[in-house]
């Protein structure tokens, strides 16, 4: 790592510091916010920082020892100490490379969780639930909050789609990996031949935008009211509370059914519907950069194979990284770190070599 860019680093962050002592800022509420909140992101990269630049001159005092000295015991010290400095300048080198990685400026916001059955009628609708079961179970165990945003129930308890919202501390950065397209094997219980079936569920997370990210303009907005439908098509409401919502520029719809109240069901539809068109935008402006390649993890093509689920093997497998665990039932009880961590560090090692070769 080239020492100059690292001091440039201390010296940028020696200014913050300044900054966080101006009485002009300290009355600024907002700036002073901004700043401290910059200031608690870089410290742990500047201390390292500063540990490295010790090790540096430790290396060229313990260097200049073996080139110069003539005492043999002296210079057999200086040596193996030099064998520890360099095995931990090596380590500190790549956290520092980490912990400089542009942060995915998305990683910090709530999510929506949409999940869709795909190919396998009722077995993928059932599957559906599965997977709301197991990405609500992991979230709950982590201190995360969730909300049903929308869902459309089967008659035997699977769901046609589920809307779920997730938050709490930076969902996002934790949850980003799971869309695509998530298969199962697996005999249905409406099988009686015990034959296996190969269900397929569509998965996206989607961050949530704040007002201050994306305003959508009421006169862009188609709003049709109607009676909510339980299971089986029946109405289940004697008011009509569905809304159905349009944004007429882009042409994404979202329906919202889940509330007794139609102003509830208007609220979500809307941050539904931003989060949506945030994620088009997003997806756009990725294709426009990057026509002739995709990254293998984290892309959020829903069209992507990225996971098999084998219940008669217990297997569970997936392709982006080349992951195959026999742990299925510990992942469907929550346990997903066994599938995040690894997916994480894949992701960290691509982003490294993109942005340090």
């Amino acid at each position: 790592m080239e020492l100059s860019k690292l001091k440039t680093q201390i010296e940028d962050f020696n200014d913050l510091e300044k900054k966080l002592s101006n009485p002009d800022i300290i009355k600024n509420q907002n700036q002073f916010k901004k700043y401290s909140q910059e200031y608690s992101k870089r410290k742990p990269v500047i201390e390292n920082i500063l540990k490295l630049l010790n090790i540096e001159e430790q290396i060229i005092e313990n260097t200049d020892i073996l080139d110069n000295s003539n005492d043999s015991e002296l210079k057999e010290m200086a040596n193996n100490e030099l064998k520890e400095i360099n095995s931990e300048k090596t380590k500190l080198e790549e956290m520092i490379k980490v912990q400089m990685l542009p942060e995915d400026p998305d990683d910090s916001k709530d999510i929506f969780f949409e999940i869709r059955a795909g190919t396998g009628g009722e077995e993928a609708a059932l599957f559906v639930s599965n997977l709301y079961r197991m990405y609500k179970k992991y979230a709950e165990d982590n201190g995360y909050k969730t909300e049903i945003m929308n869902f459309h129930q089967t008659g035997l308890g699977g769901y046609r789609e589920i809307i779920f919202g997730i938050k709490g501390n930076k969902p996002y950065k934790k949850f980003k990996y799971e869309s695509g397209t998530h298969r199962v094997q697996r005999v249905p219980a409406t099988e009686s031949n015990g034959r296996i079936h190969t269900s397929a569920v569509t998965v996206a997370v989607l961050p949530e935008v704040k007002n201050v990210d994306n305003e959508i303009s009421e006169k862009d907005l188609k709003i049709d009211i109607f009676h909510a439908s339980g299971a089986g098509g029946q109405n289940v409401n004697n008011v009509a509370t569905a809304v159905r919502m349009t944004h007429i520029p882009s042409g994404v719809t979202v329906v919202c059914q889940d509330e007794r109240s139609q102003h509830k069901n208007k609220e979500k539809a809307k941050r539904i519907l931003k989060a949506r068109i945030y994620d088009k935008q997003i997806k756009d402006r990725k294709d426009k950069i990057s026509k002739n390649r995709k990254d293998q993890i984290g892309s959020g093509d829903r069209s992507q194979r990225i996971r098999t689920y084998n219940f008669p093997e217990n297997r569970i497998a997936d392709h982006r990284i080349n992951l195959t665990l026999y742990r299925l039932e510990e992942v469907m009880n929550g346990n997903l770190d066994l599938l995040i961590e690894p997916l994480q560090k894949e992701d960290v090692k691509e982003r490294l070599e993109k942005v340090f070769g």
